[in-house]
């Protein structure tokens, strides 16, 4: 019996330090740290989500603006020096290819939520609904037209802090 133990310790352990590899030998976590956005305008961008979400910079200069949000950081940075950054040219067109999900535990919490950004007069993309999985969701946009979606899935499970704990087969 102690033998079993041992070997699935040493099997764990492996498992731990090699992990699964790619074509290279490498490993890379499955995690996120930052999501930076580019944005006209870094102080109105700054105002928008201190006075509409509520929420408060972590970390600032002229040039950046993080916010802590579970577990990664959320930052603002100006559309031309992200494009210099990246080395990509900086314009861009209505439709931006991606959005951003707050997800809550339930259909009453987007109701309070969509009550709650509407009323500080932030800008309701799609109304209140349900979507053909079931749940339910609103989407709206922050001033330069990033969309948030505030859903509750019932396909995510959520531990105590909000974070998303898994996606359930669908």
């Amino acid at each position: 019996m102690k033998q079993k133990i041992t070997l699935l310790c040493v099997l764990a352990f492996l498992f731990l330090v090699c992990g699964p590899k790619n074509s290279m030998g490498q490993t890379m976590d499955q995690r996120l740290s930052i999501i930076t956005i580019g944005v006209d305008s870094l102080q109105a961008m700054k105002n928008f989500y201190v006075e509409k979400f509520g929420w408060k910079p972590v970390a600032e200069n002229q040039d950046i603006v993080f916010f802590k949000l579970n577990g990664f950081l959320f930052g603002l940075y100006p559309a031309k020096k992200l494009a210099d950054f990246a080395t990509t040219p900086p314009e861009k067109t209505g439709f931006r290819p991606f959005t951003l999900a707050y997800m809550v535990d339930s259909k009453q919490k987007v109701i309070d939520l969509y009550n709650m950004m509407k009323g500080r007069g932030v800008k309701i993309m799609k109304e209140p609904q349900v979507p053909p999985i079931g749940g339910y969701y609103f989407l709206m946009a922050d001033m330069e037209g990033n969309i948030w979606e505030v859903a509750y899935n019932l396909f995510m499970p959520l531990d105590e802090k909000g974070n998303v704990i898994t996606h359930k087969h669908i």
